[in-house]
């Protein structure tokens, strides 16, 4: 039976995390997942939680500690935001590349400089290619369901890979919402027992973690790393579908907003996407075709089902809340338009930077811009820019 709450999107998680009870959490505080590990850290305190807490002295020691817990076999999760991402940088990649299915609470911040906490994806999009499974969420709801998920799909013996849950800082992390929870009876029999096939305090298996690798193992240890994500591709739908036998949402690669007979379609990750449901209900009213790709799974990227959903697009704007400083765009704007181009797809696609350092971005917003792309689909794009801010102050 679903638990009626309201809760901000940190505490969300945090309930997740109590319910399913991992048996190790190393973390260090950062604005804006502090809340995090205090949440944490007062269950444990409170008899609710039986995880062993570490308190470390950085980011870099909380992925460090988390990488030795899950290599000793035990389940193990972290959090952090922004800088403190960026100082696990390192051991990022020694997570993914050992297949350790550690969970990691990214509360997405601006990276600096300038220095700034504000909403932002530079974070976790910077970590794009390390090798982590990426969930990002639009709301409270979808961060505690998108955590519950979490640990089913890195987990897997055909993935075995690490996974970031993702959600919008102070947006999503500090706003109070209503959210249906699950009983932790049912949560806990969703997610399981982790019983590692291969772990280090296997007595009947010597074995080593991060051994150096030469020329004539590192690539194929490279492609199975690799083929660990493109399995997780069918593992995160087969774990979707399972989820909505218990709690009744749906949840796949991404969720098609009005977009059945949509002339022109924004896709987006995030909070965002709140704001564009309700100009697209404007819209609709006006007789105006607009649509929403609201893209919760970044990595595995989705091309081809992405390609497929805006197949009958007439316009197309694709959004990022990030700057990749490469003059063409975000990562979004990147490998949207790389789909479709695979795919074939001809139809008029614009580049959108915008909300960089918490910034603003409103419904006249969102109206605006499907207007442009009405313009766009009937003029073509008379713009010479590789791709535009949104929002920006000349």
């Amino acid at each position: 039976m679903a638990i009626k709450e309201r809760l901000s999107g940190n505490e969300a998680v945090a309930y997740a995390m109590k319910q399913i009870n991992p048996d190790v959490m190393p973390a260090f505080p950062i604005t804006p997942s502090t809340e995090l590990p205090q949440f944490v850290s007062s269950y444990i305190a409170n008899g609710e939680m039986d995880t062993e807490f570490i308190p470390v002295e950085s980011e870099h020691s909380a992925m460090s500690a988390a990488i030795g817990a899950e290599s000793a076999g035990a389940r193990t999760m972290t959090a952090t935001s922004s800088a403190g991402l960026a100082l696990m940088w390192e051991m990022l990649y020694v997570a993914a590349s050992n297949r350790l299915p550690i969970a990691l609470a990214v509360v997405n911040r601006a990276l600096s400089g300038p220095l700034n906490i504000n909403c932002e994806h530079s974070d976790s999009m910077g970590a794009r290619d390390s090798g982590w499974i990426q969930l990002y969420a639009e709301d409270n709801q979808e961060a505690y369901d998108n955590f519950i998920q979490a640990y089913r799909i890195a987990e897997h013996k055909d993935v075995r890979l690490p996974i970031m849950i993702c959600q919008d800082g102070f947006i999503i992390s500090h706003g109070v919402a209503n959210i249906e929870l699950l009983e932790e009876e049912a949560v806990r029999n969703f997610v399981g027992e982790y019983n590692p096939e291969h772990y280090l305090l296997k007595a009947d298996e010597p074995m080593a973690v991060g051994p150096y690798a030469v020329s004539c193992y590192g690539m194929e240890a490279k492609r199975a790393q690799a083929q660990g994500m493109i399995n997780a591709k069918q593992v995160i739908l087969d774990v979707a579908a399972e989820y909505e036998k218990v709690s009744g949402r749906r949840y796949g690669f991404f969720e098609e907003y009005c977009m059945e007979d949509a002339d022109y379609a924004i896709v987006a990750i995030g909070s965002v996407c709140g704001t564009m449901k309700e100009a697209i209900d404007r819209l609709r009213a006006k007789g105006i075709k607009a649509g929403l790709l609201k893209v919760r799974v970044f990595r595995p990227f989705p091309g081809a089902e992405i390609a497929k959903a805006l197949k009958n697009c007439k316009s197309i704007a694709v959004m990022d809340r990030s700057e990749s400083f490469s003059a063409v765009g975000g990562p979004l704007g990147a490998e949207v338009p790389a789909a479709l181009f695979q795919a074939k797809n001809t139809a008029e696609v614009i580049k959108i930077v915008y909300g960089l350092n918490g910034r603003d971005f409103t419904i006249e917003d969102a109206e605006k811009l499907y207007k442009d792309l009405a313009d766009i689909a009937e003029n073509g794009n008379q713009s010479e820019e590789e791709y535009r801010y949104i929002g920006l102050r000349e």
